[in-house]
């Protein structure tokens, strides 16, 4: 079984064993209510992490999640406030545009300047969250109606933004995982050294990575703003850290190259499950947050073979030979 199956399995059988205690300890959790208005929200989770999962897979973590997801919720209830359909198209033409630039700026300072990938995202998120408040003034505005109508819509009882995850998921997955470009993607992510001298240019990889993940970012946002009345200026804030979570739970390195977008979406689902899980017993958000982060540890811990020097040996490793290979 491959590495990518493995993490896929891995977190699925978590997740089934989650929602089995949510039955047992709290089976409000588990009603069909309760995960009617739960699997919306993991989509949109599913999304952001599914963007993470890129960045991560080029070696990197990416801090501007809460601006470019703030920022375009803001830009979409703003622009389109008229609730006219040409404004909402509008709308949403400007936020997954100014996301995918945001994107494009991170990918270039990381590639081109050699910046660590933390710091150039962190102060484009600064930018990015200076930006928000600059176009909100500071105050929430209310969805368009007419975008609210569709996304807050299902189709054969399954609610929109799961379908929009699922096909993101799909997309992404199979570009990567099976097309020359996606392969070498993959490389530059393994090593970038090995990729260039297998003739690979590493510059337009980082970029396509860092700017897709923030477009992903942006249609989380929108998929936020269609199904909340009134969406607040500082939505993105919720999603940086599950994101990362997610990513790891999922199995793919910290270090780059291969990774399991549909890994990272079952871990959105049970990270929603898990705080639905803790709201219903009644848990504090700043517990929730500290589950999230003892996640994480084990998630690092897990796939590191609990082993503290395996991070430090595979990056003395060079790139899989069939990573490089463009065929």
């Amino acid at each position: 079984m491959s590495g990518r199956a493995r993490g896929a399995v891995a977190i699925g059988i978590a997740t089934v064993v989650l929602f089995v205690i949510s039955a047992i300890v709290a089976p409000q959790s588990v009603s069909g209510g309760a995960i009617s208005a739960m699997l919306p929200f993991a989509a949109i989770l599913a999304v952001v992490a599914i963007g993470q999962t890129l960045v991560v897979q080029q070696g990197g973590i990416d801090l501007s999640v809460p601006g470019v997801f703030s920022l375009s919720v803001v830009v979409v209830t703003k622009v389109a406030s008229s609730g006219t359909t040409g404004a909402i198209v509008m709308a949403l033409v400007a936020a997954l545009v100014i996301a995918a630039g945001a994107g494009a700026v991170s990918g270039f300072v990381v590639a081109r300047f050699d910046v660590a990938p933390i710091v150039a995202t962190l102060g484009v998120n600064a930018l990015l969250i200076g930006a928000t408040w600059a176009v909100s003034g500071g105050a929430a505005r209310r969805t368009p109606n007419g975008l609210s109508d569709v996304i807050g819509s299902s189709f054969a009882g399954i609610p929109v933004t799961v379908l929009v995850a699922v096909a993101l998921t799909v997309v992404v997955g199979l570009f990567v995982r099976l097309t020359p470009s996606g392969r070498k993607f993959e490389a530059v992510g393994a090593s970038p050294r090995v990729a260039t001298a297998a003739g690979i240019r590493p510059l337009g990889y980082t970029l396509s990575a860092y700017s897709g993940a923030a477009v992903l970012y942006a249609i989380a946002g929108i998929l936020l703003t269609g199904i909340v009345n009134t969406p607040g200026i500082t939505e993105g804030n919720t999603y940086l850290l599950p994101s990362v979570a997610a990513v790891v739970l999922g199995g793919t390195s910290l270090l780059g190259g291969k990774g399991s977008v549909l890994a990272s979406l079952i871990a959105a689902l049970f990270f929603t499950q898990v705080d639905r899980l803790a709201s219903t017993l009644g848990l504090s958000y700043g517990w929730q947050i500290v589950i999230q982060a003892l996640a994480l540890g084990l998630g690092v811990a897990f796939h590191s073979g609990l082993n503290p020097g395996v991070l430090r040996r595979r990056r003395t490793e060079t790139a899989p030979r069939d990573l490089v290979s463009s065929e």
